[in-house]
């Protein structure tokens, strides 16, 4: 809906359409949740930036919280993987380069407690 009135068709027009497709099974919200959490985890980011990228499609955390409930064990491996990406296996030489790395990784959307247990590991 709010995609049809941004581009200036009418509410009326823009509920019609939308109520048909959800009808024949074409639009689901629980479908671009799960499609949309697993495209940005494969791509590398974290729980907290896609929670907050899916809310301003409109999404409810009842409809998110299932695609991000993965296990620490999970997550370690995922946050693991974008930080070895870009700066490979070793750890940071210094407090400097570890800060230059945990914002990094909260900017990718990483809560704060799994980064400095990662990085503290690390």
């Amino acid at each position: 809906m709010r995609k049809l009135k941004s581009r200036g068709h009418r509410e009326t027009a823009a509920l019609t359409v939308v109520e048909a497709l959800s009808r024949r099974g074409l639009l689901s919200e629980e479908r671009l949740a799960e499609a949309y959490v697993a495209e940005r985890l494969n791509k590398g980011f974290g729980p907290l930036r896609v929670r907050q990228e899916l809310h301003r499609k409109g999404l409810s955390d009842a409809l998110i919280d299932p695609h991000l409930n993965l296990s620490v064990e999970e997550w370690r491996d995922r946050i693991a993987a974008v930080h070895n990406k870009k700066y490979g296996s070793a750890p940071a030489s210094d407090a400097k380069e570890r800060a230059r790395r945990a914002r990094f990784l909260e900017y990718r959307g990483f809560p704060a407690d799994l980064i400095r247990r990662f990085l503290a590991n690390d």
